[in-house]
């Protein structure tokens, strides 16, 4: 329960002064939401042996699959690895010349979560909207290994985990599309179930639907956190994981801290040693994404929490969490990337491919990762091996440089803006054996689920350049990447680094919501005419 000296420390902040006996926070006393500006929808957090909170998100047909970061004081995150290793859910996740493609698919709402009594980590999710898949390991970072398919028809939707105090494991999730929340219980070694039951429908609180179910034990109560999808997270309780549940408001359409954001409303319920307690959720802000939001909660004497809000909203800052120790992060959320000169094909986990990529055609050698095509394609959707790292920040930025002098005719290799609408800066290999800018505007995939190519895109320009001897060209996208901000993308290039010529257009950044990703940076090299080509990425910077 929150401290009544912290709980009146929040109401100064609110009301813009000091208590008496309560000293006004500091900068360094306080924390700014989003906590992380960038997307990581979808969160399930719990705390690991190591003291240290682990946060599984979702990334979808993204692969690695399943996100983990890691954070000592649930302020600063860094990014640890991912539960799935390769999306092995059906062919369409190898971007297959023709046939199915999985975008929108993939991992979504899922469940992470550390069990004491065998020493290993359990990822359970449900993909594709129709089974469900559970991963083990001994560590966050790895290696993960697939356990167990549980068959068509059996999915554990939007779920959440608990190892109870007696290690019996029991995952909470929604059936019937929203209209009803089941409890299972799983077996002895957690990989298939033992007993199944609906516990709790939305009508008890006068809504039709809930998805987002994460299961808690709190000092002998059975705690259900869900939400009301687009406004309202609700918390259930009772004294028995099989129900009846009563439940009650946690946070009804609050306004959300980031300008031009929605409302939080799906996340995780969090203690800390000191015990206070906190909700992280996450805020719609698109082209950004989902990104996460934290504040504190208070326990009412009727078994309940409640949001603390600052002026009715939920606050743009808030004391820190008391007794948590800040560490230096591995990998910082912006850098520059460059690659070790010996041969490897591992990455860091900031970097993700769309769909699994093709692992013979890329390396990692003598200072650069080679992209050798992949595909021949003229559908930016259909390129496999695109390398793809989150926007972060309201204006994030990225530059890119390149070595092409391995392209052969056809080829296109570049820089885009990449989400269900995307755009992009690229070197064309023209048939003469010369190179050309060429900027493309305005693919378009379908939102709703098909993941058809709805449109190829507009050639916006077309530029002849000599690369020079070493092949050498710059590519930078710079975006307004706020909600409420212009939303526009710059795309520029150059041939040495320092002068760089933008592109005569901007483009406008998509803010649609039915893809559920927000924007990427996405480095890309496919072929239209023939394979055999490659590009050499010697940098990639981003800010």
């Amino acid at each position: 329960m929150l401290t009544s000296t912290l709980f009146l420390g929040l109401l100064a902040v609110a009301a813009g002064r000091a208590l008496p006996g309560v000293q006004r926070s500091r900068s360094q006393d306080t924390f700014e939401n989003p906590i992380l500006y960038e997307d990581f929808p979808d969160n399930d957090i719990s705390l690991g042996p190591d003291g240290a909170y682990y946060f599984s998100a979702s990334n979808f047909h993204y692969s690695p699959g399943a996100p983990i970061l890691r954070s000592y004081d649930l302020v600063d995150w860094e990014f640890v690895g991912h539960s799935i290793p390769r999306l092995e859910f059906g062919d369409g996740y190898d971007l297959p010349p023709s046939g199915q493609r999985a975008y929108r698919g993939g991992t979504w709402a899922s469940t992470l979560r550390y069990r004491k009594s065998n020493g290993l980590w359990y990822w359970i999710g449900c993909t594709n909207f129709w089974n469900t898949w559970i991963y083990t390991a001994p560590a966050p970072e790895g290696p993960w290994t697939r356990r167990v398919w549980l068959g068509n028809e059996v999915c554990y939707y939007d779920l959440g985990l608990l190892i109870d105090d007696d290690d019996t494991m029991y995952v909470v999730y929604t059936v019937d599309g929203g209209r009803q929340v089941n409890v299972t219980q799983l077996s002895a070694d957690g990989l298939s179930p033992v007993r199944s039951q609906g516990v709790l429908w939305p009508e008890q609180v006068g809504v039709d639907s809930v998805e987002g179910n994460r299961l808690y034990k709190i000092n002998g109560t059975y705690y259900i956190l869900n939400d009301r999808p687009g406004s309202t997270a609700y918390v259930w309780k009772s004294s028995s994981p099989w129900g009846p549940y009563e439940g009650k408001p946690l946070a009804d359409n609050v306004p959300g801290p980031v300008p031009g954001g929605g409302a939080p409303h799906q996340g995780s319920l969090i203690p800390t040693p000191s015990g206070d307690w906190y909700f992280m959720s996450f805020t719609w802000a698109f082209p950004s994404g989902r990104l996460p939001v934290l504040a504190p909660i208070e326990w009412q004497a009727d078994g309940f929490p409640t949001l603390i809000t600052v002026n009715g909203t939920w606050g743009k800052t808030y004391p820190r969490p008391r007794g948590l120790p800040a560490k230096p992060l591995r990998f910082p959320w912006t850098r520059t990337y460059t690659f070790s000169n010996k041969t490897s094909t591992s990455l860091p986990p900031t970097l993700e491919w769309n769909h699994n990529p093709d692992i013979s055609s890329f390396s990692i050698t003598n200072n650069a990762l080679v992209l050798r095509t992949a595909t021949v394609t003229n559908d930016l959707y259909s390129a496999r091996n695109t390398l793809t790292h989150r926007v972060h920040g309201e204006y994030p930025k990225a530059t890119l440089k390149l070595d092409v002098r391995g392209m052969k005719a056809g080829d296109r290799a570049g820089l885009a803006a990449f989400r269900d609408q995307s755009s992009y800066v690229a070197v064309e290999k023209t048939s003469d054996g010369g190179y050309e800018i060429v900027g493309l505007f305005g693919t378009v995939l379908d939102e709703w689920g098909s993941g058809a190519t709805l449109d190829l895109g507009r050639e916006v320009e077309r530029v002849k350049v000599s690369v020079g001897k070493k092949g050498e060209v710059w590519f930078r996208l710079s975006m307004d990447a706020r909600p409420n901000g212009t939303r526009q993308a710059k795309f520029e290039w150059s041939l040495n680094g320092k002068k760089f010529t933008a592109l005569k257009e901007t483009y406008e950044l998509y803010t649609g919501w039915p893809f559920f990703l927000g924007y990427r940076f996405g480095i890309f090299n496919y072929a239209t005419k023939a394979l055999g080509g490659e590009v050499k990425v010697l940098e990639f910077k981003t800010e």
